[in-house]
């Protein structure tokens, strides 16, 4: 029974934003077991981080407009998800891709609900509404999709919305009536399980940044508007969820908001892991050794040399805060 189980036979929905919304997908679509994602996940950021898309000039790397060709992203998408769009027979569960519309400046959470309004329309190949969420600005071209309607849509990585984290969105897609699943909300009827890509609290330390210069807000303010995006979600998704796992503050000030209740009762029930990347955090889960460069590098999304260790990370992680109590009547979750 345990070696037939596929995460896609617990869930009713899975989403994801950028890097995992290719997770999200390969869970949903094709039946494929952990090790089996694991696998071409590892493979996939080996060849789309390999092709700079720019030329050295006098010591300096000078990049085009992604710093990356697209299209060794696009072929590997091509080659797991091949022809399979969204709706068919391929898709085992729902799935919700969150990208955002750079030419309307909209958020987009595609579903492959048939329901949905503008699901006749948007049944896109899987391979391209994935880039859409993955095309991060500076790192890979803007994805142009036919949207219908004679339409193109210009999209880029769905964490330059506000559902970076889309844990919040997915919420809202189950249960408000035109996103058409009318799901029923309640502590004991919904539960949401949300993966972390990690987190750290960052400061910028020097003397610039008391009179920082246009280029220097101008590199820092989409790190600084995901970092608001995120802590906001994750405050809703505290205040409005009923947690059943661990938390952690949100600030000093608020803190878990273990003890605030909204009229009603909670809205689901939520569980939340992430790692914080910190020494102390990761000496805690057993991840020792590490320089303080290291760990900093951890958080760079383009370095296929830290998987390996980003892996062994997110296991050693599960093993110390996963229990199997946390989700009910489902197998040994540290062995999936």
């Amino acid at each position: 029974m345990q070696e037939a189980f596929r995460l896609h036979h617990y869930f009713d929905l899975i989403g994801g934003t950028s890097t995992g919304a290719i997770i999200a997908a390969l869970i949903a679509v094709g039946g494929y077991k952990v090790e089996d994602i694991k696998k071409m996940y590892k493979e996939l950021g080996e060849q789309i981080f390999s092709d700079r898309n720019g030329f050295n000039l006098f010591g300096k790397q000078i990049y085009f407009n992604g710093k990356y060709n697209s299209q060794p992203l696009k072929d590997q998408l091509n080659k797991i998800f091949k022809d399979h769009r969204l709706g068919d027979a391929s898709n085992k569960t729902g799935l919700c891709v969150v990208a955002k519309r750079l030419d309307t400046c909209s958020t987009w959470p595609v579903t492959n609900n048939p329901a949905a309004l503008f699901f006749p329309q948007n049944r896109f190949f899987i391979r391209d509404i994935v880039r859409a969420s993955t095309a991060a600005p500076s790192y890979f071209d803007p994805e142009i999709i036919d949207v219908g309607f004679g339409e193109e849509g210009v999209f880029v990585d769905g964490g330059m919305s506000m559902m970076n984290n889309p844990s919040l969105q997915l919420f809202l897609t189950a249960t408000l009536k035109g996103f058409k699943l009318n799901w029923e909300s309640g502590d004991d009827k919904l539960l949401i399980v949300s993966i972390g890509t990690g987190r750290r609290n960052k400061k910028f330390i020097g003397s610039k940044w008391n009179n920082p210069n246009l280029l220097d807000i101008a590199q820092c303010a989409p790190e600084q508007f995901m970092s608001d995006a995120n802590e906001l979600v994750e405050l809703m998704m505290h205040y409005l969820g009923k947690a059943t796992g661990p938390l952690r503050k949100i600030d000093v000030e608020v803190g878990d908001l273990s003890a605030d209740a909204i009229h009603g009762g909670k809205a689901f029930s939520y569980l939340r892991y992430n790692v914080e990347v910190t020494k102390n955090e990761l000496n805690n889960i057993g991840v020792t050794g590490l320089s303080d460069m290291k760990i900093e590098s951890l958080m760079n999304m383009d370095l296929p040399e830290n998987v390996d260790l980003l892996i062994e990370m997110g296991e050693k992680a599960a093993k110390k805060y996963v229990e199997d109590g946390h989700l009910p009547e489902i197998f040994d979750l540290k062995t999936l």
